[in-house]
């Protein structure tokens, strides 16, 4: 239990990011299938708080398919919530924490399919997430108090952390349908990450590699598989006294090609993303944050999209 007396302060230290910022990666399934942006991702939380959230995404934007499937002028509309828990606990002397993210969306992709004015709709599950993380250099595990103490005398400091996320295959899916919510495979995701702490500022660096199963019940009785896509991400920092923190944020993924029924396919993903953030407190435990992400595909196939997200999220002593 967090001392009443010490709430308060700790509202205003840690409450802006006890809700990651994972609503894109809960889109990913329906805009990109690839990576998300999330600053503040390696912050160090105090131990003994629970944290829960919800959130708001809308994400729009031009889609485009293989040329192959003659679909053209496409655009996507989708509107996601997403509901999210954070554990931190303490392994040795070191800081770990357990994510877990359930998002649900209703989708909608219009354009013409062989010339014909064509429209698609899905509402159901996303595939939710679970992610494991742990700290290999930074400050040590530690109550609220002595957190709070221990960043007051170390302005500068360096974080280096670890995690394995995994997306399962529990969205919405069907075999006879080309566009789903779900991918019906699983995704792991090993990600390494350093951040850099100096007074009000800090800047993050990670990288990751997403690693998906086979797919047996691809479309049309067939079966995909898919390579390896690589994704980068760097975040700027920057913390005010009142407690309200802003960032600016930049990503970029290749790879992830596919082959249906072993015959390869020339869909090569590559995506710049970009993003600008603002958090802020709203009451007691509570905090509120405001983001918008650009996503440029590099390549013939994927999307160029724009999403606005809207999380609160709530911190349990």
């Amino acid at each position: 239990m967090i001392p009443p007396n010490h709430f308060g302060k700790l509202r205003l230290a840690y409450g802006h990011f006890v809700f990651p910022f994972l609503l894109l990666l809960a889109l990913c399934p329906i805009v990109s299938n690839a990576q998300d942006v999330e600053p503040r991702r390696w912050t160090n939380l105090p131990l003994g708080i629970t944290a829960v959230g919800i959130g708001y995404g809308y994400t729009f934007g031009d889609v485009y398919f293989d040329p192959l499937l003659q679909a053209e002028d496409a655009v996507v509309k989708a509107h996601t919530i997403i509901t999210s828990y954070v554990k931190p606990f303490r392994i040795g002397k070191k800081l770990a924490r357990i994510d877990v993210l359930l998002p649900f969306s209703s989708a909608t992709w219009e354009g013409l399919l062989q010339g014909v004015p064509t429209s698609v709709e899905r509402t159901g599950l996303v595939d939710p997430k679970l992610r494991f993380s742990y700290h290999l250099i930074g400050p040590p595990a530690m109550a609220p108090k002595e957190l709070q103490e221990y960043l007051a005398e170390h302005t500068t400091y360096t974080t280096l952390g670890v995690s394995l996320a995994i997306n399962l295959p529990m969205g919405q899916y069907s075999e006879d349908k080309l566009i789903n919510l779900g991918l019906n495979q699983f995704v792991f995701r090993p990600q390494l990450g350093v951040a850099h702490n100096w007074g009000p500022w800090s800047v993050e660096w990670d990288a990751s590699v997403y690693i998906y199963t086979k797919n047996n019940n691809f479309f049309n009785d067939g079966s995909k598989r898919q390579n390896p896509l690589a994704a980068t991400q760097a975040h700027l920092i920057k913390r005010f006294k009142s407690g309200v923190w802003a960032s600016i944020s930049t990503g970029y993924g290749i790879g992830g090609t596919s082959r249906v029924n072993r015959l390869s396919n020339d869909d090569e993903r590559s995506n710049l993303l970009g993003a600008a953030s603002l958090g802020f407190a709203v009451g007691k435990g509570q905090s509120a944050k405001i983001v918008y992400i650009r996503s440029q595909t590099l390549k013939d196939i994927g999307a160029n999209t724009n999403s606005l997200l809207l999380t609160w999220s709530l911190v349990i002593p």
